[in-house]
């Protein structure tokens, strides 16, 4: 089914196609009707569906259709958890918005940086409006952005939102909407629906269509999932030797910690490999620039925190590797997520060390995953249960971690310790 057959206005069809948009995703197929009907929609889609374009769309159509006025009433508003997300919703519409006969005038605002620009960029008003909740509310107190006519309020990530705690931001944004049901539609999108989302989703959708594609077959990106169990301290010798075998021309390394992205990206161009750490910490304009030198390829890897692992679409990446493991075990499926996504391919590769063979475990439980383990030669673990876990069963070996009693415990080797000191 053609964009066109979706109810979009010829304009934002013949904007579509120029874009390079040619069928649309599932979640697109069932969400632009709804937002064109004027529903309230709860989505629940997989990183990588295309939920962006599913919202964005229907945004502009709204533009289209309504009044030109003078300063612009601010109609449609999406709140993101993150400035990376923020700048590539906000990108999305641009380019789209740019085939658009007149002129849509879309903001992006998000913390970290000065208020002063994004100020300047709201006088006159706007038509649409990307943002993070506290910047936003920063920006509602300095009298530069009015939310008393918006139409249409989306919240991307809404999982994310909550775990980030923005909370009471959405409680002061709602707030200042127009009253419910009937002056405003709201969309939630969220790749999760925890306890907390779902008590979200009750309060503020009037008779919602829900959209659950998260668990179809056809939503699944296409990714080849490897775990190699590997000692700690020769992880960073594996991942070299990985991305040279590889031959690809990027990768996005995950870590567990800032100083562990500024570590390993050093180490790897130390040996030739052109790295980058991307975190948190870093300045909004060193990220930028980080995620624009990535994306064109100028950087062969980026080393990353959780902080990348939603929100960011790089073009056909085509390797993920989870370096460290997640600490939450829901967000190993959005890091691999940056891979495979659009209907592309793409592999994930997780280092197993033996104390995290159990947490990878849990994450296979929760994700209704199996990855087979792996032994790279010339890496072979010394700990036999991460030997176990690789070989697999029928080995002699406990194959629910280890062999037990063969290894010392901390208590033993203390009281080893310190019988061998009584004896001197």
């Amino acid at each position: 089914m053609p964009f066109s057959a979706l109810g979009l206005a010829p304009a934002l069809a013949r904007a579509v196609q120029q874009r390079g948009y040619t069928q649309p995703t599932p979640v697109q197929l069932a969400a632009i009707p709804a937002m064109l009907r004027g529903h309230d929609v709860q989505m629940q889609a997989r990183t990588g569906s295309g939920k962006t374009a599913a919202f964005v769309l229907p945004l502009l159509q709204q533009w289209l259709s309504g009044t030109p006025r003078a300063p612009r009433p601010l109609r449609g508003l999406v709140l993101v958890p993150t400035r990376e997300l923020a700048m590539q919703a906000g990108q999305t519409l641009r380019e789209l918005a740019h085939e658009l006969p007149g002129l849509v005038k879309v903001a992006v605002a998000f913390g970290g940086v000065s208020i002063n620009p994004q100020m300047m960029g709201l006088r006159g008003g706007a038509d649409i409006m990307v943002a993070t909740p506290g910047r936003l509310l920063d920006l509602v107190r300095h009298n530069a952005v009015h939310l008393d006519q918006v139409t249409c309020l989306v919240l991307d990530e809404a999982d994310r939102l909550l775990d980030l705690g923005f909370s009471d931001e959405l409680n002061e944004v709602l707030a200042l909407l127009p009253p419910r049901p009937h002056r405003h539609q709201t969309v939630l999108c969220s790749a999760t629906f925890p306890p907390p989302v779902k008590a979200l989703a009750a309060a503020l959708l009037h008779e919602p269509e829900l959209i659950e594609l998260a668990s179809a077959t056809a939503a699944r990106p296409d990714i080849h999932q490897r775990a190699i169990s590997v000692d700690a301290d020769r992880r960073l010798v594996l991942l070299r030797q990985l991305i040279k075998d590889a031959g690809q021309d990027r990768a996005l390394v995950f870590v567990a910690t800032k100083y562990a992205t500024e570590l390993v990206a050093d180490k790897l161009g130390r040996v030739g490999i052109q790295a980058a750490p991307f975190h948190g910490e870093l300045s909004q304009g060193a990220r930028t620039d980080t995620l624009a030198a990535f994306k064109r390829g100028q950087i062969q890897v980026m080393v990353a925190t959780d902080m990348a692992a939603r929100g960011l679409h790089i073009d056909a990446l085509p390797l993920v590797v989870n370096y460290d493991l997640p600490r939450a075990t829901e967000d190993y499926i959005h890091r691999i997520g940056r891979t495979g996504r659009a209907g592309g391919v793409g592999d994930a590769i997780s280092f197993i060390i033996p104390s995290a063979e159990a947490h990878f475990r849990l994450i296979e439980k929760r994700q209704g995953l199996r990855v087979q383990r792996e032994v790279v030669t010339g890496f072979e673990p010394n700990d036999s249960a991460a030997t176990q876990a690789a070989l697999g069963p029928g080995t002699g070996l406990d194959p629910n971690g280890g062999v037990k009693g063969k290894r010392q415990s901390k208590k033993d080797k203390l009281r080893e310790a310190a019988k061998a000191t009584r004896g001197r």
